[in-house]
């Protein structure tokens, strides 16, 4: 069947979706497009964009020791955060789902209250203040652990890891919710089933019932822990500043910022946020793939 014979024959499919596709091209699909041929040019937005060809890419990953810290310490957000955060949320929508539906609806808020509080993190910079008021500082001074108090976010030895630990404590978003919602929708039937086929125990019963049932919820949760983990920025620049002292708690999306929006050489904050899309792109096929061995066909 041609194209034309295709559209006429899904005419009201075709038009009821329009409406999506038309803002999904303005709003999603120009500005990725648009930031992938900047990232080709020299452009800092009073004069045209310049071809550059390469230029950009081999700055980044050859002259710019800086770009390769900040993906450094991306990497080390992504690869702690997102899988801690990930089976955190998953363990405790688990945990969450034994109990009767007002306390299981009652903790669900608990642990999501982080995620609804904004910009309620900043109560961390009270927490870790540098001086001996500082919750940290005055604990730590008070036990004999310390005898000065610590520059918490502004010692590079430290601020990566008080951040890592802030954003665990935002990290229970709408994954955590999709989980909650997936184990209160398994087919019971088949833990039935699992029983009479030898299933012995609640872990078994987790790996052979559960996580195959609950694939699709698994990926969702994935794809925003993805997103979240190397997306961090809000954090980073609340409690350390833009950018933090030696770079050393910056991320791609920091740094992406700081050129975008303070030196305005959008031509190299384009090929940034390419190689920052490049990466989120691979890291959510490979767990795409990983999360379809342990799906129910």
């Amino acid at each position: 069947m041609g194209l034309i014979e295709d559209l006429k024959k899904n005419k009201a499919s075709y038009l009821m979706i329009a409406p999506y596709m038309l803002l999904f091209t303005i709003f999603t699909l120009i500005p990725v497009i648009s930031s992938i041929f900047l990232s080709f040019t020299n452009y800092n937005m009073l004069q045209p964009p310049k071809w550059v060809g390469w230029a950009n890419y081999i700055r980044l990953f050859l002259n710019d020791k800086i770009f390769l810290k900040v993906l450094r310490n991306t990497l080390i957000f992504a690869f702690l955060t997102g899988p801690l955060s990930y089976f955190m949320s998953f363990f405790l929508a688990w945990f969450i789902s034994e109990f009767n539906p007002k306390l299981r609806a009652f903790l669900t808020l608990v642990f999501y209250s982080p995620s609804l509080a904004g910009n309620v993190f900043f109560i961390w910079s009270f927490i870790f203040s540098g001086d001996v008021y500082g919750l940290i500082n005055g604990w730590a001074m008070k036990l004999g652990i310390i005898n000065e108090p610590i520059n918490w976010l502004q010692d590079p030895n430290y601020i990566l890891w008080v951040i890592i630990i802030v954003q665990l404590w935002l990290s229970m978003g709408a994954g955590f919710l999709a989980f909650v919602a997936g184990f209160q929708n398994l087919d019971r039937e088949l833990f039935e089933a699992g029983a009479i086929d030898g299933i012995r125990n609640r872990f078994q019963e987790l790996w052979y019932i559960t996580i195959p049932q609950m694939a699709p919820q698994l990926m969702f949760g994935a794809v925003m822990q993805i997103g979240a983990s190397f997306g961090v920025s809000t954090v980073v620049m609340a409690l350390g500043g833009l950018p933090t002292r030696e770079y050393s708690a910056d991320t791609v999306v920091t740094y992406l910022i700081d050129y975008g929006t303070v030196r305005f050489e959008m031509g190299y904050a384009s090929a940034i946020a390419v190689i920052l899309f490049i990466a989120m792109l691979l890291t959510n096929k490979v767990i795409a793939s990983i999360l379809r061995r342990y799906s129910f066909d």
